[in-house]
């Protein structure tokens, strides 16, 4: 998957009413609101930081871990 593939499927979960994504607070994150990291840059900067793991199967791991039940 490159990475722009990974962004839009994060986009789309993000997007998706039936997920749970959350921002998460960072001091380093002043580019956003209230230095609060969007769903989608923390996923991203995961990935960028372990890059052994296969991102369809992280992508695939992430949306059943934040379905709504």
């Amino acid at each position: 998957m490159t990475t722009d593939e990974v962004k839009s499927k994060l986009q789309s979960l993000q997007d998706d009413p039936t997920m749970k994504t959350v921002s998460k607070y960072s001091p380093t994150a002043v580019e956003w609101r209230g230095n609060r990291l969007p769903f989608v840059e923390i996923h991203l900067a995961y990935l960028r930081a372990h890059k052994l793991v296969n991102p369809a199967h992280y992508l695939s791991n992430l949306e059943l871990m934040i379905k709504k039940r």
